[in-house]
């Protein structure tokens, strides 16, 4: 069976999907730091919703990284998963 981490560096290979990934890098990056947080606060994409007053769809858009967020939206994340939101540039 293929592993991810093979089938990515196999893929990595194309220089066309490589330069894809590479343009959506911050985008997952993002979602990854979402998924990190709701996990480390012990909810699920639904009880995250409820705290945060949308749908568990919406939840999945923005951890999927097909969404990007707003700042308002940022912010009551954190505040769901009872975090402080940082930003930064690097």
């Amino acid at each position: 069976m293929t592993t991810l981490k093979k089938l990515k560096a196999k893929s990595f290979k194309n220089p066309k999907i490589k330069a894809a990934y590479d343009r959506l890098e911050d985008e997952y990056a993002l979602a990854g730091s979402l998924i990190d947080a709701r996990t480390r606060a012990r909810l699920t994409q639904s009880e995250l919703a409820r705290r945060m007053g949308t749908t568990q769809s919406a939840i999945a858009r923005l951890e999927s990284g097909r969404a990007v967020p707003s700042g308002a939206t940022l912010l009551k994340f954190a505040k769901a998963v009872r975090r402080t939101l940082r930003v930064q540039f690097r």
